[in-house]
């Protein structure tokens, strides 16, 4: 996925969107929210927190909200973003769909007057080392100084992805997998990461 550097660059790359998202951004920038880029995208934030993103895909654009769930929708137009998603919510905009003021602006300003409302994503301060890994850590203690070197996240998430195989065999073959990336000082998805 391309990241723009600003919505002008944003908005010009989706030529199927751009009236609308033109149309968007002018009710955005009128809530004085600021304006931001992140992730590729503009978003929109108060005090340095995140209220609404503006994005654009194949067959749709549309408002992000990213606390939408504690929004009235009076309207009933907010979705969630997808299965599993607890909180974020998208107002979709289709071809030949209106971009109406008086109806978009009174969601935007109740996004950002409960953006101090937003609830806390929820963080384990714990990590719960599974047994197989920690028998090898046991063991090795090589492995074990690699490991308790990788940031709490990054040992989360080699501790998560073990434990959640459901066969035996198949925590073992992901516990083999993840050693050398652990003696290398790699988190389990860097490659994925910038």
């Amino acid at each position: 996925m391309k990241r723009y550097s600003s919505p002008e660059e944003y908005i010009e790359a989706h030529p199927q969107w751009k009236d609308q998202l033109e149309q968007l951004r002018t009710v955005l920038n009128s809530t004085g929210m600021e304006e931001k880029m992140k992730w590729g995208i503009p978003v929109y934030c108060v005090d340095n927190k995140n209220v609404v993103g503006l994005g654009a895909f194949k067959g749709f654009c549309g408002l992000w909200f990213f606390y939408g769930a504690i929004l009235a929708d009076s309207l009933n137009i907010l979705e969630q973003a997808q299965e599993g998603t607890k909180h974020m919510r998208h107002w979709k905009f289709f071809e030949g769909d209106q971009v109406e003021p008086e109806k978009i602006k009174p969601y935007l300003i109740e996004a950002a007057e409960k953006v101090d409302l937003a609830p806390k994503p929820e963080r384990s301060k714990k990590t719960v080392i599974p047994e197989l890994l920690q028998a090898k850590l046991d063991e090795n203690a090589e492995l074990s100084k690699k490991f308790k070197q990788l940031t709490p996240f990054k040992q989360r998430e080699y501790c998560e992805h073990i434990d959640s195989a459901k066969q035996e065999k198949t925590k073992i073959s992901r516990l083999e997998k993840a050693i050398p990336m652990i003696l290398e000082g790699k988190g389990l998805h860097d490659k994925y990461r910038r």
